[in-house]
């Protein structure tokens, strides 16, 4: 029998805090910890034991304070999405960057909060996404609709062309990218220069029509 994570008004929603500043942190458990229907199962900082923390915990929602971090140690929402965990995740302290939000919103996320957000805005959007609703603030649902209408024109299933044409260099790219390596830690790994990598990604992204680095990357890993 499964179990459908509906939240009534009177059942607390169980939340799990990863963040890697321990100040902010802090601050998190308090403000959480006073607002109704919130129970904390759990926080820590995003390590390597993560995914195996929040799975203990059993939480409905994650609370996540860092893009680079959700994207780092193969990408812990990636993760979670693989482990068929029924966990929503909430980015909080976020940027208004068009870029950035739509990433996050194919990684999985179903709430995001900017770094002017009050204390009650974060608590409603953990408790909408809870609900099964979505949360982000408007000037960036416009964002949201722009992209979908472009894509619409560009190909069935978001305007995207094959990968064939991909040179075995770029596919090794496209695979440390989607395990979440920024261009800086793939000039590492490939001994090449950053400003190289920058030229590899941006020729990616033109030949497959993809609008960022992780729809380029899946297409470059699914059969032609």
């Amino acid at each position: 029998m499964s179990f459908e994570h509906t939240h009534p008004p009177e059942e607390a929603v169980a939340v799990f805090l990863l963040a890697e500043n321990r100040l902010l942190r802090e601050a998190l458990i308090r403000l959480l910890s006073k607002k109704e229907n919130i129970r904390l199962v759990g926080s820590g900082s995003n390590s390597s034991q993560a995914l195996s923390q929040i799975l203990a915990a059993q939480p409905d929602v994650v609370v996540l304070d860092s893009v680079s971090k959700a994207l780092s140690y193969g990408g812990i929402i990636r993760q979670l999405r693989h482990a068929k965990a029924e966990i929503k995740v909430v980015m909080i302290g976020m940027e208004a960057d068009e870029a950035v939000f739509l990433r996050m919103l194919r990684e999985g996320v179903l709430g995001y909060v900017l770094t002017d957000a009050s204390a009650n805005e974060v608590w409603r959007a953990i408790r909408c996404v809870a609900a099964g609703e979505a949360v982000c603030p408007p000037s960036l649902s416009v964002s949201l609709f722009r992209f979908v209408a472009n894509a619409e024109f560009r190909l069935p299933g978001l305007g995207l062309q094959k990968n064939q044409d991909f040179s075995p260099r770029q596919r090794q790219l496209a695979q440390l990218i989607r395990q979440g390596f920024s261009n800086k830690e793939l000039a590492a790994q490939l001994n090449l220069s950053e400003q190289t990598v920058k030229n590899h990604v941006h020729r990616m992204l033109r030949k497959v029509g993809a609008p960022d680095r992780a729809t380029m990357a899946e297409m470059a890993g699914r059969p032609s």
